[in-house]
């Protein structure tokens, strides 16, 4: 175990010689370097994780300190390594994930401009993310929650030559930097109160200083939950993540599987003793989730781009673990993090396949018929799509999707259930919506399957985990989190599991008598009233960017029009001019007449009587 910190150093030596290499290195040596450095640190991954399952006696907790970072009037965090069952697992995500998107990438971004800057945006991206799941205080922690900001800003707007995609980059980069901002008080509240941004004697100390519910703990996880809401595109901060569909598919998957978004559900969940003793934050915890679930659902529904469909549907599977968490379920959201990594970088890449194989063309409406000239990519469409959708016994999805759903009727929270199961069909819809549309129907244009093992071998391995393999994973995730209140399971479990797997039957039969064959139907009730109304409004996700355009950004630039001749520098500039106006009139006094002084003295003497006598 004294090798974790291999895992970290070994993207950011992979950044270090390919950003430095300044696009020198041929491409087959760039390639090795960037997914060869992920791939190291998966295997030391693999390696310590295999060492400290198996540690006699086990102790629960490793702390690898690798020198002290700051020292400043109490506050003295190190830069040290926590490995814990909760860190193990967001390391084997990150880096075994990391390391087949690295690696399919490698084909995909194959004859771009910016190659080696690709990968080397991709490697700190990783080492960003291994920073904040192995960090063991908070300020480490900030440190590479930003990190994967800033590679998330770099990397969305890749392709720089187009201003959309600097506009998106700017848009993930600001709307997060709110959500950091908020992070940021909330850190300097815990530190406050405690005197440490230790994790472990944060919770160790709270419920020993904190009664539930007090007001300075709530106001800290409040300012927390803002942090994580922007990071993982949670309502309100949500609006950024579809954008972010503007950079390479490859990016896209890092972004919506493995690494950013969990962010935020990493957080909430190593911080579980905090929002434990803070029932209110907790419970807006699962509202956010539930809500978010919702809205992302039916904005997926209506989307035209391929990615786009995908980013909603990341925005609610979050929701998903936001909801579990809400409830108490630590274990169960975590556990669905870890599944949906496999089945969304599944969809992702297979999605990166088909605009490729399609000549970068991204309008689901454009493609059909594509199962025939891309057998592979709907096989994995069709796992992938089936794992999200939850469909029963043989996909990952519904392992821990039911988890999150018996949670929620464990815990008694019926409304966040509903959303839950509502949430379910809406995910059944989109999904084979997208699959059907794709891959069935009259084929509308050319395609080419892709070639060669950095095409296959991620697709096939993340296919196999997406099924019930996947689920057969158990993070050892036991003396970490704590045991929710519907850990036991019982019959109730088994007949909530019947009827959300049959939802998700339902959905799916849904999907085909809807978007199978002429698809009568849905253009009628796309040509309604109600029907143009709701498609317009969810296309354009409920408004949001609307919204925040009228009550932010154009105030701001009208603020900014007002600034533009800095009113307040001139205001300034008024005392000057005061003073070279009173000085002109002093100077006319100086005539140099003695009786125009004599008279100046003595009219000076009443006056200085005269207000003598007032006072």
């Amino acid at each position: 175990m004294n090798l974790l910190y291999l895992t970290l150093l070994f993207p950011l030596l992979g950044f270090c010689l390919l950003a430095f290499s300044r696009g020198r290195f041929p491409e087959q040596l760039t390639a090795l370097i960037g997914v060869g450095s992920v791939g190291l640190a998966a295997l030391f991954s693999l390696f310590v994780g295999w060492q400290f399952l198996t540690a006699t006696p086990a102790t629960g907790i490793h702390v690898q300190v690798l020198w002290q970072w700051l020292a400043v009037d109490g506050l003295t965090p190190s830069v040290a390594l926590h490995l814990d069952g909760l860190s193990l697992t967001m390391l084997g995500v990150v880096t075994g994930v990391g390391f087949l998107i690295h690696l399919f990438a490698s084909w995909y971004m194959r004859g771009e401009e910016g190659y080696s800057r690709f990968f080397a945006y991709m490697n700190l991206f990783i080492a960003s993310m291994l920073l904040l799941v192995l960090g063991d205080n908070l300020l480490l922690l900030y440190f590479g929650w930003e990190g994967v900001g800033l590679c998330s800003y770099l990397l969305i707007g890749f392709y720089y030559r187009n201003p959309a995609n600097g506009g998106a980059a700017l848009k993930a980069f600001i709307v997060t930097r709110i959500g950091d901002v908020l992070m940021a008080l909330g850190l300097f509240v815990l530190f406050h109160a405690f005197g440490t941004l230790n994790i472990q004697e944060i919770l160790l100390l709270a419920p020993q200083k904190f009664a539930s519910g007090d007001p300075l703990l709530t106001t800290a996880t409040l300012l927390l939950l803002g942090g994580a809401v922007g990071k993982s595109a949670q309502l309100p901060l949500q609006t950024w993540l579809a954008d972010a569909m503007a950079g390479p598919t490859p990016v896209s998957a890092l972004i919506h599987a493995a690494t950013m978004v969990t962010a935020g559900v990493y957080l909430i969940a190593r911080c579980h003793g905090l929002f434990s003793l803070t029932p209110l934050t907790l419970g807006l915890v699962g509202l956010v989730g539930g809500v978010t679930l919702l809205l992302a659902g039916c904005a997926a529904l209506v989307q035209t781009d391929i990615k786009r469909i995908l980013a909603y549907s990341t925005m609610s599977q979050i929701g998903y673990m936001f909801l579990a968490l809400g409830v108490g379920a630590w274990q169960a959201a975590i556990f669905h993090l870890m599944i949906h990594a496999f089945f969304k970088a599944l969809l992702f890449l297979t999605a990166g396949a088909v605009i490729v194989a399609c000549h970068h063309e991204q309008n689901i409406f454009r493609m059909g018929g594509l199962r025939k000239p891309l057998p592979l990519a709907y096989l994995c469409f069709l796992v992938g799509g089936s794992a999200l959708a939850a469909l029963p016994l043989v996909t990952a999805g519904f392992y821990s999707k039911d988890e999150i759903l018996w949670e929620a009727l464990a815990s008694g929270n019926q409304p966040l259930l509903l959303a839950g199961l509502l949430g379910a069909v809406l995910t059944s819809l989109y999904t084979f919506r997208l699959i059907f549309i794709v891959f069935h129907g009259p084929q509308q244009t050319e395609a080419h399957a892709g070639k060669g093992i950095a095409y296959w071998l991620p697709l096939t391995l993340l296919m196999l985990l997406s099924t019930f393999v996947g689920a057969l994973i158990e993070p050892p995730l036991a003396g970490v989190l704590p045991d929710s209140v519907g850990h036991a399971g019982g019959e109730a479990k088994h007949s909530l599991e019947l009827f959300s797997g049959l939802i998700a039957v339902l959905g799916i039969a849904a999907a085909a008598a809807l978007f199978l064959g002429q698809r009568e139907l849905v253009r009628r009730l796309a040509a309604s009233a109600p029907g143009r109304f709701f498609s317009a409004w969810w296309f354009a996700a409920w408004g949001f960017d609307w919204l925040y355009d009228r009550l932010f950004v154009k105030p701001y630039l009208w603020l900014c029009r007002v600034l533009r001749r800095d009113p307040f520098d001139r205001s300034i500039g008024l005392l000057p001019r005061l003073a070279r106006v009173l000085h002109l009139l002093l100077s006319r006094s100086q005539t140099g007449q003695l009786r125009w002084y004599a008279l100046s003295m003595a009219g000076g003497t009443v006056l200085l009587l005269g207000l003598l006598k007032v006072l």
